[in-house]
């Protein structure tokens, strides 16, 4: 009877294991299951700020090219509010009834006046490269003429060029002193 009870003493130590086991299963199986819930709610949660992030990137896209249109629409708003006193001035002088030369003339050149004070606020400069280098940059020649100077030198500006910002709008339209 003494070898049963060895056998006995196992069986009954092997029942107490079970249970042990089972409840540490049911433990790991409860903490995995609560990991895997809170890895689902960080999933949505990530979910979520990045459908916050692409909606926040799409507006400010959105806005920035509402602004570029507002901005070309606008470009000239200041520059046009400047050019009305010029128009202004030239509607003045042409409902003048009773004016001779010389008042038109003095009109004429105040209201030159008006349109360089104009050109200066917006950085629009007068080409006028009479006597210098020709400079294709700059000016058009229109033709080159044999004449006392410098070759390759301006010798008449047939109509002046303009640059906005050192940038040429329209180039000089000039003649050119020829090589001999």
């Amino acid at each position: 009877m003494q070898a049963d009870q060895p056998e006995h003493v196992s069986t009954d130590h092997q029942h107490t294991e079970a249970p042990a086991a089972d409840a540490t299963s049911q433990d790991s199986h409860a903490a995995a299951a609560t990991r895997i819930a809170e890895l689902e709610a960080a999933l949505e949660e990530a979910k979520a700020q990045v459908l916050y992030v692409k909606a926040e990137g799409e507006n400010i896209r959105r806005r920035a090219a509402d602004d570029i249109d507002k901005a070309r629409k606008f470009a000239l708003e200041k520059f046009s509010g400047e050019l009305l006193a010029v128009k202004d001035s030239l509607d003045a002088a042409l409902a003048v009834e009773n004016a001779d030369v010389a008042s038109y003339k003095n009109g004429v050149e105040l209201t030159a006046k008006q349109l360089l004070s104009v050109f200066e606020k917006f950085n629009i400069a007068e080409i006028n490269p009479l006597g210098e280098k020709f400079d294709p940059n700059k000016h058009q020649a229109i033709s080159m003429v044999p004449a006392e100077g410098e070759p390759n030198t301006v010798l008449s500006v047939l109509q002046k060029g303009y640059s906005l910002n050192e940038r040429v709008l329209r180039p000089a339209l000039v003649t050119v002193i020829q090589a001999a």
